[in-house]
C-alpha cells in the first residue's frame, strides 16, 4: 500500500510557475512507476506525465510537453510537477498515483493506477 499526498497547488496568474510536490510514505516507492493526472470540473480525469522507477522513461500529454517537467527523488520518496507558463486551460485538481510494473515504464492510462493520492487545486487565472 502507498499513501501519497499532493502539496504546492495554488492560485496563480497566466504565465506563472508553480511546483507540486507528492510525498510517499511507502520504503518501496522506487519500485513504482509514477504519473500525474488532473480533473477540469466536468471533465474526465487526464494523464499529465508519467515517469518510470529511475527516471530514464518519460511522456508528457502534447497540452504540457515544453512547460512541464515531472521528476522524483527516491531518496526523498518524493514526485514532482513544476508547471511553468501556465494558462488558464490548466486549471484543474492534480493527482500524483502510482502503479507497480515490471518493466518499469509508466503507464498514460488513470486505471492502470493503483494509488493516488488526494489532489491538489491548482486554478490559473486569466
Amino acid at each position: 500500500q502507498v499513501q501519497l499526498v499532493e502539496s504546492g497547488g495554488g492560485l496563480v496568474q497566466t504565465g506563472d510557475s508553480l511546483r507540486l510536490s507528492c510525498a510517499a510514505s511507502e520504503n518501496s516507492f522506487k519500485d513504482y512507476a509514477l504519473g500525474w493526472f488532473r480533473q477540469a470540473p466536468g471533465k474526465e480525469r487526464e494523464f499529465v506525465a508519467g515517469i518510470s522507477w529511475l527516471g530514464g522513461s518519460i511522456y508528457y500529454a502534447d497540452s504540457v510537453r515544453g512547460r512541464f517537467t515531472i521528476s522524483r527523488d527516491n531518496d526523498k520518496k518524493t514526485l514532482y510537477l513544476q508547471m511553468n507558463s501556465l494558462r488558464p486551460e490548466d486549471t484543474a485538481v492534480y493527482y500524483c498515483a502510482a502503479h507497480a510494473t515490471v518493466t518499469g515504464v509508466p503507464a498514460t492510462t488513470a486505471g492502470a493506477y493503483q494509488f493516488w493520492g488526494p489532489g491538489t487545486q491548482v486554478t490559473v487565472s486569466s
